[in-house]
């Protein structure tokens, strides 16, 4: 039997559906994802805006949990190894994704007033110092399109051909694949009418619609959505409360946890799965403000969220509010601290081939990777001690965190 012809006549059979699957199921793209984005309105943004983020929720901290044992009473989240850290991060790098919004949060005040504040949010992202920024824009909907691409053209032009590393655009309430094939064909006149190099436009979704998740004929839309984005799409950002109300839950019970968000957000990970497009979680309008009563009870609702979402595989979500940063990293920070010694021990006792109690194979050996590198990059891990109990250094479990599985 000549196994080498059966071999190669496999090979031209699949070699289009091979080269298909490469170009749309890239893998991960073995960057750095940020554990959140914070969305402030547009007119309120400024240069030093993560400082003075990082200094109001310090100061949270001096006010409500002066100590960890303080926040672990007040969360339900054990803060003893990780307070110091937390307070560390706040002071050093508060915000690791900013997002001046020009939607839902900003609102519709004319033409002059955002003109303006587009001009000062050009300004502003210049110099914030955040490893992600970028802005949401008025969506493609016929009553707000013109000032959505008014708004984004104004921007890049004083932005004047640069644009700051890890920049995105957010397109909310996307309700077809044509429009998502509309925002790639607009990103490309915009660069070339800005001086910008093809494909650095990128952009995420915002789902939250029915339709961006269940079409009419029954299929998926978000996975028509970002194969449609050729390759501009960054991410899938879950939008809680237009989701929620636009299939009739009620007010006092629109939530990241409500049965409605779990099943769009299970079709937005099936979606994304392998593309290399990241998700985000959304957010939650119960903000940790007032006396020290409702600080903790909001504080202890958000970090049951932040865990939760990390549980369900969201390594993003959004923040509102300053008061929401100490929770953010307390519950993100635990849940990495926690996960790093069984993941260290099972990573090196595979990667030794020296066994152990739990049958591990390659994807597993990934999974394991993947969850100590997020912990490295957002600073609940040390370089050093990772590479102390796994035996390998970073470039190596970078390598294994970014397998392509499958």
């Amino acid at each position: 039997m000549d196994v080498d012809r059966l071999i190669a006549e496999l090979d031209a059979r699949l070699s289009e559906v091979d080269s298909e699957r490469d170009r749309r199921y890239p893998g991960d793209a073995g960057t750095r994802q940020p554990v959140h984005t914070v969305y402030v309105p547009a007119g309120t943004v400024t240069p030093d805006l993560s400082t003075e983020w990082g200094r109001t929720a310090l100061a949270a901290l001096d006010s409500y949990a002066a100590d960890a044992g303080t926040l672990s009473r007040a969360t339900g989240v054990d803060a003893t190894d990780v307070y110091d850290r937390v307070r560390a991060k706040l002071a050093t790098e508060p915000v690791e994704d900013l997002r001046v919004d020009f939607e839902d949060g900003y609102g519709q005040p004319g033409d002059d007033v955002e003109d303006a504040d587009v001009l000062a949010a050009a300004t502003a992202l210049r110099s914030v110092g955040t490893p992600f920024c970028g802005v949401r824009i008025k969506g493609m909907e016929p009553a707000v399109r013109r000032r959505g691409v008014r708004s984004l053209s104004l921007f890049l032009d004083a932005m004047d051909g640069t644009l700051p590393d890890g920049f995105v655009i957010t397109l909310p309430k996307v309700t077809g694949v044509e429009q998502v094939a509309a925002m790639v064909w607009l990103c490309s006149r915009l660069e070339r009418d800005s001086g910008l190099a093809e494909g650095r436009l990128r952009f995420e979704l915002q789902i939250e619609t029915p339709q961006a998740v269940l079409g009419a004929d029954g299929t998926a839309t978000v996975a028509k959505m970002l194969h449609a984005a050729e390759g501009r799409c960054a991410g899938l950002h879950y939008g809680t409360y237009d989701y929620s109300a636009a299939c009739g839950v009620t007010a006092a019970l629109q939530s990241l946890e409500h049965p409605v968000a779990d099943h769009a957000k299970a079709v937005m990970l099936l979606a994304a799965a392998g593309t290399g497009v990241r998700l985000s979680d959304g957010s939650t309008n119960v903000l940790p403000v007032g006396d020290e009563a409702r600080v903790h009870a909001g504080w202890r609702l958000h970090a049951r969220l932040v865990r939760r979402s990390l549980e369900h595989a969201y390594y993003q979500g959004w923040d509102l509010h300053p008061h929401q940063l100490p929770t953010r990293y307390l519950a993100t920070f635990a849940f990495f601290r926690s996960a790093f010694p069984p993941a260290a021990s099972r990573l090196a006792a595979y990667l030794g081939g020296t066994g152990g109690s739990v049958l591990d194979e390659p994807a597993t050996a990934q999974g394991l990777s993947a969850v100590l590198v997020r912990g490295l990059d957002c600073g609940a891990l040390d370089t050093a001690e990772v590479e102390r109990a796994v035996g390998v250094t970073r470039p190596v479990l970078d390598q294994w965190a970014r397998r392509r599985v499958g």
